[in-house]
């Protein structure tokens, strides 16, 4: 039998497993978007037990022989077939160890806990939530201790799923440059007294169904094709795709602010533009999908800040705010408005911070999962200890759990060790954006509304190699050299020098 015969018979069986996939997730959507209260527990219960399915699926003998016997000898596969066969290895290789029983139990906890953190965010109480997690924790710990390989430390562990290959020591770096650079733009706000933009907040007031018009438009603008998209709402948002043509985008309307749905869009929007723009070999090959979540986070952060809080696109936008928003803005002129989303000021709640300020939520949040998950500190001490790295790195004070440790709902869903991959991508996109702005200019594009430019440019650069490369490969191929922070650090220097019109 022939290399090319046994892939084409993996072939046949991805087939079946990624449909089962596909349909775990649309239960999962649905959960999360559409299901009542009452239904989400018996959702939940219906995506464990289709995961037995795929449990059996991925577990079959033949299977596994196939995906070991290529892995060992690739000869006679294309590149894309052979990379899909690496990644398959490697997902064999984390699993083989669990049985069906600990496979079941732990999708049952995950799909449940979605709930309880629901239940929990919704009453303001993290002691709703508060066994969930700490089972989860329990899980994870389980399933990585029964793995062959792993790193030094279960969040260790973690950190190298989430993020293949990607370095913790710049991940370090990075976090506590950021910090510095936070509390130097605090001490000159401080001297300068009223010197900053003058805090604009987006007035209340504007009806939240307009945010859908408004969603709409920037989708359109970002350059998603219509034909293979969905906008919903949701408590928290997040984007999701089921194959390259059916891709499902969330947001979440504040009545209190009309321009968040702005940047929740765009963010939500980056993620959609990826899973559009794949190329079709890798989804014909089951080779797609296959980036980093720092890879993905790029792209989000790239759309919602670099572009979306940038001079040239509120240029733009700011006549169609004006008409979407019911009057609210007409008083507000164009330089007000970047500079009303632009201000740098200390906040609670991570999607809705500062770009100066983003990075100590995701230092918190990291200190915080690593110190539960490696078992330093008890899912009890989570809420006391949230509240005092709050006060310590923004200055702020945590009032209750909902705007506290209960408002993400990653930890619900096991995904410990995905916060850095945002603070990752902030810095791959502003190294991202250097490489993009010597093809072409970019404020020009953007200032006329030719967003199309980016996608096209970052469906050639980025998204085409993405699933084929290791994140330092992958930085490297786009922009020459691997991943180097003073890009982004310099870009919110000049930035908020500007704004803030320091020497």
């Amino acid at each position: 039998m022939t290399n090319q015969q046994k892939w084409k018979e993996l072939s046949r069986r991805l087939d079946e497993i990624e449909a089962y996939g596909r349909c775990v997730g649309k239960v999962g959507f649905d959960m999360e978007c559409c299901a009542p209260e009452e239904g989400i527990e018996q959702a939940g219960e219906d995506m464990a037990i289709l995961g037995k399915r795929l449990y059996k699926l991925t577990h079959a003998p033949r299977y596994c022989a196939l995906v070991e016997e290529l892995h060992a000898d690739s000869e006679g596969l294309t590149n894309v077939q052979k990379k899909a066969v690496e990644h398959l290895y490697e997902d064999y290789a984390k699993t083989k160890n669990i049985s069906a029983m600990l496979d079941y139990e732990m999708d049952l906890a995950s799909n449940k806990a979605y709930g309880a953190w629901l239940k929990a965010k919704k009453a303001n109480d993290f002691s709703l939530f508060r066994d969930s997690l700490g089972e989860l924790i329990r899980y994870q710990r389980l399933v990585v201790e029964k793995r062959d390989e792993r790193k030094a430390t279960v969040y260790d562990t973690c950190l190298d799923d989430m993020e293949k290959g990607g370095s913790i020591e710049q991940l370090g770096r990075l976090l506590r440059r950021a910090q510095g650079a936070h509390r130097a733009a605090s001490r000159a706000d401080r001297q300068r007294g009223q010197a900053h933009p003058r805090g604009l907040y987006v007035p209340p007031g504007a009806d939240p169904r307009a945010g859908g018009h408004e969603s709409k438009y920037l989708l359109e603008l970002e350059g998603l094709r219509q034909s293979a998209l969905v906008l919903m709402t949701t408590e928290h948002p997040f984007t999701d795709h089921y194959g390259r043509c059916d891709v499902r985008v969330t947001t979440h309307y504040h009545e209190d602010s009309f321009i968040s749905n702005v940047f929740t869009t765009l963010h939500e929007g980056g993620h959609a533009l990826f899973m559009q723009n794949e190329p079709g070999e890798l989804y014909d090959n089951h080779g797609a999908d296959r980036m980093t979540n720092a890879m993905h986070e790029t792209i989000s952060r790239f759309y919602e800040n670099l572009i979306g809080r940038s001079e040239a696109f509120i240029h733009y936008v700011a006549p169609k705010i004006r008409e979407l928003s019911g009057g609210i803005f007409d008083d507000v002129s164009e330089r007000e408005l970047y500079e009303a989303v632009n201000v740098a000021r200390p906040s609670l709640i991570r999607t809705e911070a500062d770009e100066l300020s983003y990075c100590l939520h995701i230092l918190v949040r990291y200190e915080l999962e690593k110190s539960f998950v490696n078992g330093a500190i008890t899912v009890d001490e989570i809420p006391a200890l949230w509240r005092a790295k709050y006060k310590e790195y923004l200055g702020v004070d945590v009032p209750d759990d909902a705007q506290g440790c209960l408002q993400d709902v990653h930890w619900s869903s096991v995904y410990f060790g995905y916060f850095p991959s945002y603070a990752l991508g902030n810095a791959y996109g502003a190294q991202i954006l250097a490489a993009m702005k010597k093809d072409f200019d970019v404020d020009a594009a953007v200032a006329a509304g030719e967003l199309y430019k980016l996608r096209d440019w970052l469906t050639g650069h980025v998204f085409s190699i993405a699933s084929l490369t290791t994140p330092d490969e992958w930085i490297r191929a786009i922009t020459g050299e691997g991943l180097n922070v003073n890009y982004y650090l310099d870009y919110l220097e000049d930035k908020y020098t500007k704004l803030y019109e320091l020497k």
